[in-house]
């Protein structure tokens, strides 16, 4: 009899020990529940702070997500109500400081840039870091020209080259000769016709550079979707009059062993500016096809990175390459 009890208590106790066996798991579950909650929520906090210091060095990522494309020199989207464009690391297109034809309304239609007095073969640079998206030709329009998407979220064009210095897909840096100026395409005498573009809608380049004084016109623009258009009329009054403005030849383009060495001077300080340019990983990336994509070697998107050669890298991690 006692037997029998004994064994009877041992397998009610074993039933128990099973029962409770899930039971404390869940407790266990529930306990780790709160930890894993936290630390999700501090890896969102450190991914989100990671995604805003790339939009702040890169905010071009935000505008245009993956939208790349070598077709079409334009193609207007949505612009956003507020965006703050930084003006620094630039290098004016040319040294000219003659303003031919202003933005706006010309001729019965609407002039979408500044054309800038230049000479056949005179040197054209790239205005901010970038990437280059389209190297065309174009009979009816501009001609032989450059578009370069920049990390600050314009683009810029390039108009009526006589000869293209670039790629596309090419990584360039602000002051890096892109082109030569010409007469090419729909135009009436040599010039550059630049412009500058956010989200593919023409914005007056005058907005942001005043080729007269050969400068940006602040370290950085709020631009407002409200108030762009009024905001374009005064800088056209302000910046855009048309003509040499009393300056001589020499003055506007630089007399040799002069001027000219000190644009060369300014244009080789504008280039060793650092600036800080990223990547987001893309599924399926690697060190070596990033590298191939942004022009760079992969020992420098090591050394920049603190990366090894073997590193493994995963989609949405942010990349230095410049």
């Amino acid at each position: 009899m006692t037997l029998k009890k004994t064994a009877k208590t041992l397998t009610i106790s074993l039933l128990f020990a099973l029962v409770a066996i899930p039971v404390a798991g869940q407790d266990l579950l529930a306990r780790q529940a709160p930890v894993d909650r936290r630390a999700k929520k501090l890896d969102s906090i450190e991914i989100r702070s990671v995604v805003a210091r790339e939009n702040m060095q890169s905010p071009a990522a935000l505008l245009y997500g993956d939208d790349w494309n070598n077709q079409y020199a334009h193609r207007a989207t949505e612009l956003p109500d507020s965006f703050v464009i930084n003006l620094r690391h630039f290098c004016m297109p040319t040294p000219s400081r003659v303003v031919t034809s202003n933005f706006g309304s010309r001729w019965g239609r609407q002039h979408k840039g500044l054309d800038i007095k230049v000479y056949i073969g005179d040197t054209i640079r790239s205005a901010f870091n970038g990437k280059v998206r389209i190297v065309k030709y174009e009979r009816r329009g501009y001609g032989n020209y450059v578009v370069i998407r920049h990390p600050n979220g314009l683009e810029t064009i390039y108009g009526h080259l006589s000869k293209h210095l670039v790629k596309e897909n090419q990584v360039v840096r602000a002051g890096e000769p892109i082109g030569l100026g010409g007469n090419t395409g729909r135009s009436t005498g040599s010039h550059l016709h630049f412009e500058t573009r956010l989200c593919g809608v023409a914005l007056n380049p005058a907005l942001f550079f005043d080729f007269r004084n050969q400068d940006v016109v602040a370290d950085q623009v709020l631009f407002s979707k409200d108030s762009y258009q009024k905001e374009s009329t005064i800088a056209t009054r302000e910046r855009g009059k048309v003509g040499n403005g009393g300056y001589t030849r020499d003055q506007i383009y630089g007399t040799p062993g002069h001027s000219a060495d000190l644009a060369s001077t300014a244009v080789r300080n504008t280039i060793n500016q650092p600036e800080r340019v990223y990547y987001k990983v893309l599924k399926g990336d690697t060190l070596e096809s990033i590298a191939s994509k942004v022009g760079v070697t992969v020992d420098k998107l090591c050394r920049l990175n603190g990366y090894r050669r073997n590193q493994a890298i995963r989609p949405g991690q942010i990349i230095r390459y410049i």
